[in-house]
């Protein structure tokens, strides 16, 4: 391929690979669509020695030249703390082997309703994904194409051992038009897993950016749910459990689906149970069927955002005692809009805010006072 040459620089011998994995006979720490992963460690070129995963192609699986390639050409120009980075390759005798920088902490999937990560540990790992998809989305020079990474899992975001999500697998990922043109797609042939995939995507053909938006929304269901969106069935099959938690959501019954072990943790204060409100609304406008009603990646961000820190304010008891005095004023300081048009303007109007969770956190932050004419506004410091 006449583009190799731009990649030179990432070449790795294939004896070294086979010195690192013992000629591939260590034990696999991995398997996936393009083949089996090694744990061992590299010498760089810069002398350093430094632990990585190799991914050896077996196109038993599915997967070849074009995946191997793709991979290279998707991670090379992109550099971001939520990206996994490329560390080098090989196409040595025929071999097509990827290597990448060590997660330690293995993937999200397998962290899923496990009681050894607190709430806060998820959102952050959460936020960090999110993250590493707005950059794949909109990336920094607006010109340059986005990526649509098409297979957006649990399993496809690693963590390394501080829990940073790192997001991964870019063989089937597409070069996406000019990252400032809003709403654009391609027309493609549907690939993915089953239960992540957006259905429009997988009806139509259509790919667009919303469609990595509303796999991560399945993600997001699946980390307050402690559980994979599908499971299976006596016969064989595989149950997808998205439509049964979107229902859910619809008839104010989300609590009735996340994980035990986050009930147990929203039970201690009111926090949780704000930080739990925000997530899961972000979740479900990523579900939208409609991709013009699905959030922007930027906007997932921020909402995440929201939702940690809500739940960081429960880390210290006076704050938290704060908050839920706060929550009660922003409970009865919450007007509907339609209500205002009939208050006489000379009388001053409740604080209003876009929601309770919203105008609780803008509070907590502290109330500014100034004094008008009709409305006074007061001031706390809550440093």
């Amino acid at each position: 391929m006449s583009f190799m040459n731009d990649f030179n620089h990432l070449k790795v011998t294939l004896e070294d690979i086979k010195s690192a994995t013992n000629d591939f006979g260590d034990k696999p720490i991995g398997i996936g669509g393009f083949g089996k992963v090694y744990k061992g460690e590299l010498s760089l070129p810069n002398g350093e020695n430094k632990t990585v995963a190799f991914k050896r192609l077996d196109r038993q699986y599915g997967q070849g030249d074009v995946e191997f390639w793709k991979e290279i050409m998707m991670l090379s120009p992109y550099k971001h703390e939520n990206l996994i980075s490329l560390v080098g390759y090989s196409d040595d005798d025929g071999e097509r082997i990827l290597v990448y920088e060590y997660a330690s902490g293995g993937s999200l999937d397998c962290k899923l309703g496990k009681t050894s990560l607190t709430w806060n540990q998820f959102l952050k790992i959460c936020v960090g994904a999110a993250r590493g998809l707005n950059c794949l989305h909109d990336p920094v020079d607006r010109t340059q194409p986005r990526v649509l990474h098409r297979d957006v899992k649990s399993s496809n975001i690693l963590l390394d051992e501080n829990l940073t999500a790192k997001i991964s697998d870019f063989g089937l990922s597409k070069f996406g038009p000019a990252a400032h043109q809003q709403y654009t797609y391609l027309v493609t042939g549907a690939v993915g897993t089953q239960g992540y995939c957006d259905p429009m995507y997988m009806e139509t053909g259509s790919l667009s950016k919303e469609s990595d938006v509303y796999s991560f929304g399945v993600v997001l269901f699946e980390v307050m749910c402690g559980r994979s969106c599908f499971e299976s069935c006596s016969n064989g099959e595989q149950n997808i459990l998205v439509h049964k938690w979107k229902k859910c959501y619809q008839e104010n019954g989300i609590y009735d689906i996340i994980s035990n072990h986050l009930k147990e943790q929203m039970d201690t204060n009111i926090c949780y149970r704000d930080s739990v409100d925000t997530f899961a609304s972000i979740a479900y406008r990523c579900l939208n069927r409609d991709r013009k009603e699905r959030p922007t990646m930027a906007e997932v961000v921020k909402e995440l955002v929201m939702a940690l820190d809500i739940q960081e304010i429960s880390g210290d008891v006076d704050e938290r005692n704060k908050y839920a005095e706060l929550v009660s004023i922003a409970k009865q300081a919450t007007t509907p809009q339609h209500d205002l048009q009939h208050r006489d303007p000379k009388h001053p109007s409740p604080i209003t805010g876009r929601s309770r969770t919203e105008l609780a956190l803008i509070l907590s932050k502290g109330i500014h006072v100034l004094k008008s004419e009709h409305v006074n506004f007061f001031y706390m410091n809550l440093e």
